[in-house]
């Protein structure tokens, strides 16, 4: 209480509350390079530093950058919602909270045009001397550091402000391989750092072969997405993307480009392999299994309770979830949904499977919604690979607005406490979040030895909640944000004590973060964060040796103990 009274006052003040901490330098700041040496680093890079302009400043007429076009700003809003919209860009956060309505296209116009929450700069990586020469500037002038592929991030790992930006997404070589390895004797694929979903699987595609990716075709499969545990629609056939990394080539924070593989650096091969992106080293390429293509039956299903009481509704939804928990320890996955009064199966996805026993175990469900004369949408198709049913079944994803939180529900919870599954599930639905669930078994085959989460390889569920986003009052989306926080992942924590959160899609207010994201690998991480990057070169939010580093209100980044 003290701290917080003194950077009340220095605010008041008008004193920087940076002033005399150990922080990292920030704009406006006596230690922020000139921009003669600026354009210096930029000749040594040649040319390929891009200055930050936010994509709202086409909707503003004041600010710094300012530059009103009408015909602009209708367009860059009808487009928002696109992927594209962000991820061809070095700096546009897909989840919004994290550009703090700095230069936000949907206020006035007259709302002034600000970059605080942003990166000042980027660097638009093509090969191994351009990340070696950043890093180096970067600690030479004792600037923030992140690593960015494509804005894809619920936690703001890749948003820096004030800070300078590794931009990873043009690095899209792919190279097929037969790896050969202690461990590993087999089909790969070598993906560089900024290969997304959809390019990958397209890469694998053309050799007859399938990848894991994730369900959104356009998230980068290298960066956080593999890092971080990373599942998809192959989950419960070949396990998790970290799973599948047979190595990592990387640049260390010293600046040494390494290989990292089982018998090659084996701790930083360990904690790249699920131990969360952003913060050991800057990855450039990875090299993954690759699978032979394989027949697959799929369906999708959508009902409303509207008609219904709600009784009815969440009994359908109980009956469904069991039902198919057979299939899921066959290989299938389920992504699914309840969006107020409405059930979306979208879809389920059973690589190696067959339509009829698919049918099979969807049909009580079916029997269900018919005995309630029930309105409902349905589709069942067997395709003659992966390929084709992920074209076809795959809806497209667009930007995720919500505030988020997410919970990995064990199997125990599932088989034995259903009930209070459900009706906890209930209850956070009729306070308006949006209920999400990916159902899946990533432990039918054996286990790695990595980084990810031990309760990932229990959970049955991966259960992620949505609060709604409003892009013109901030206060509605902090106490969105708060209700996640305090109440509604409290639920789900209730009846999950002993298991933990997927670090890519949950809370970045999770309290006991270090426990939920990590479990008991925290510590062993933790010492391997500091004998790759002792200086702390890079930090993201709710990464391993994060803690280390407090960010402020006014956007600095200062060493904890200072503060």
């Amino acid at each position: 209480m003290r701290q917080l009274t003194l950077c009340t006052l220095l605010f008041a003040l008008g004193v920087s509350i940076a002033a005399g901490l150990d922080c990292r330098c920030f704009p406006g700041d006596d230690c922020w390079p000139s921009w003669q040496q600026w354009a210096d680093f930029n000749a040594t890079i040649g040319g390929r530093l891009i200055s930050t302009v936010p994509l709202g400043s086409v909707c503003h007429t004041t600010g710094e950058f300012s530059a009103y076009n009408q015909e602009a700003c209708a367009s860059l809003i009808a487009d928002w919602g696109f992927p594209a919209t962000h991820y061809k860009t070095c700096d546009s956060p897909m989840a919004s909270w994290f550009s703090n309505a700095s230069c936000d296209p949907f206020l006035p116009r007259t709302t002034p045009c600000t970059i605080t929450a942003l990166q000042r700069y980027a660097v638009n990586v093509s090969k191994v001397d351009d990340v070696q020469k950043t890093i180096q500037f970067a600690q030479d002038h004792n600037i923030r550091l992140v690593i960015r592929n494509t804005g894809h991030d619920y936690l703001g790992k890749s948003t820096a402000p004030g800070g300078l930006a590794l931009w990873m997404h043009n690095l899209k070589a792919t190279e097929y391989l037969q790896y050969r390895s202690c461990s590993y004797e087999g089909p790969a694929l070598r993906l560089g750092a900024g290969i997304q979903g959809f390019e990958g699987m397209a890469a694998a595609h053309a050799q007859n072969k399938v990848i894991l990716t994730g369900n959104c075709d356009s998230v980068g499969v290298v960066g956080g997405y593999s890092q971080g545990g990373g599942h998809g629609q192959l989950a419960s056939m070949v396990g998790l993307a970290a799973d599948q990394v047979l190595e990592w080539e990387v640049v260390t924070a010293d600046g040494q480009h390494l290989t990292a593989a089982p018998d090659m650096n084996p701790d930083l091969f360990w904690a790249l392999s699920g131990g969360g992106g952003g913060t050991y080293a800057v990855v450039m390429s990875a090299t993954v299994k690759a699978y032979a293509e394989v027949s697959t039956a799929s369906a999708n299903l959508t009902f409303s309770g509207a008609d219904v009481p709600p009784d009815v509704f969440w009994s359908i939804i109980r009956n469904f979830i069991v039902d198919i928990t057979p299939i899921i320890d066959a290989g299938a996955v389920a992504i699914w949904a309840v969006i107020g009064k409405t059930f979306s199966l979208t879809p389920i996805i059973w690589p190696g499977g067959n339509v009829d026993e698919l049918q099979m175990r969807l049909a009580s469900t079916l029997r269900m919604l018919n005995e309630r004369n029930m309105t409902y949408a349905f589709h069942i198709q067997h395709f003659v690979s992966f390929w084709d049913c992920f074209m076809a079944m795959n809806p497209h994803s667009n930007i995720t607005e919500a505030q988020i939180g997410g919970r990995l529900m064990p199997r125990g919870v599932l088989d034995h406490s259903t009930d209070s599954l459900i009706s906890t599930l209930r209850q956070i639905s009729e306070q308006g979040a949006v209920v999400s669930g990916v159902s899946l078994n990533v432990s039918r085959h054996s286990v790695p030895d990595n980084a990810v989460n031990p309760a990932w390889r229990d959970a049955a569920i991966s259960i992620v909640l949505g609060t709604s986003y409003n892009y013109t009052n901030r206060q509605v989306n902090v106490e969105c944000q708060s209700l996640m926080t305090q109440e509604l992942v409290p639920l789900l924590t209730d009846i999950s004590i002993d298991s933990g959160a997927y670090l890519n899609e949950a809370d970045w207010k999770q309290p006991d973060w270090q426990s939920a994201f990590y479990g008991d690998n925290y510590q062993t991480l933790h010492e391997i964060k500091e004998e790759f990057d002792p200086n702390g070169v890079f930090w993201a939010r709710t990464a391993v040796g994060s803690e280390a580093w407090t960010e402020l209100d006014d956007g600095h980044l200062c060493r904890s103990d200072d503060l």
